[in-house]
């Protein structure tokens, strides 16, 4: 994924996505220092196809979104798009 844009989100509102496999997620949990970190219930959503359901912005411009059936907050770091027919 590119260096992300501040304040610019790469998944617009209605847009199809796929949260990243659990291990990406284990290891961002691990890793990620800062806003909005990943709580347990969110990674038994891992490999989920859904839906943008709304996008804000964390001060410093990092998007944070909300999906559709899916709790918790997201970082662009944990989605991926989703390939078309999923």
């Amino acid at each position: 994924m590119a260096e992300p844009v501040p304040y610019r989100e790469a998944f617009p509102i209605g847009t199809s996505v796929c949260i990243a496999d659990r291990r990406m997620l284990d290891d961002f949990r691990a890793s990620w220092k800062y806003h909005h970190k990943l709580n347990e219930e969110q990674l038994e959503y891992a490999d989920r196809v859904t839906t943008v359901a709304d996008v804000g912005f964390y001060h410093g411009g990092d998007p944070v979104y909300s999906l559709t059936d899916v709790p918790g907050q997201w970082l662009e770091p944990c989605l991926r798009a989703a390939q078309s027919g999923t």
